[in-house]
């Protein structure tokens, strides 16, 4: 486990070493399968153990069922909340697909900016990979998180 506190690089190191990962819904498994979710909890668990609370299980539409901002809460409970403008590689950025919706998705900044740079995800149909922040993601950007004892 690497030591305290930890840095941007080896956040963003070790969520790289994730890309290829195929989506799995509701996996969290670095090389076998992971979703979004699943990609943010083996980073976490990769730095600070186990998971600071059990996941429940959830299906493919588990955001607009309810209309709660569950991701969002869960990341005000165990991350740092960040201005999205503020934000640095190794934070986590959450999505939203629709206006009114609430955010569903998740990555980590991995380069550049908030508002131009790079991020890691995974989604469905596609393995953990980065992609570019272009103006849709941008458009869907809700929240940036910081893990807890993350230094420059």
């Amino acid at each position: 486990m690497p030591q305290i506190p930890y840095t941007r690089a080896a956040l963003v190191a070790e969520a790289r070493d994730w890309l290829g990962t195929p989506y799995r819904h509701q996996a969290s498994l670095k090389g076998v399968g992971a979703d979004c979710l699943g990609l943010v909890r083996g980073v976490w668990r990769a730095f600070y153990g186990a998971e600071p609370e059990r996941m429940p299980a959830y299906t493919p539409d588990w955001a607009e069922a309810g209309g709660a901002e569950q991701l969002a809460e869960a990341g005000r409970t165990h991350l740092l909340p960040v201005d999205i403008d503020a934000a640095l590689p190794g934070d986590v950025l959450l999505f939203r697909f629709a206006a009114n919706a609430p955010a569903k998705h998740a990555g980590f900044l991995s380069e550049g900016t908030a508002r131009a740079g790079l991020f890691i995800h995974a989604y469905e149909l596609c393995a953990v990979t980065e992609t570019r922040l272009v103006p849709w993601w941008r458009r869907r950007l809700a929240f940036a998180f910081r893990f807890p004892d993350v230094r420059d």
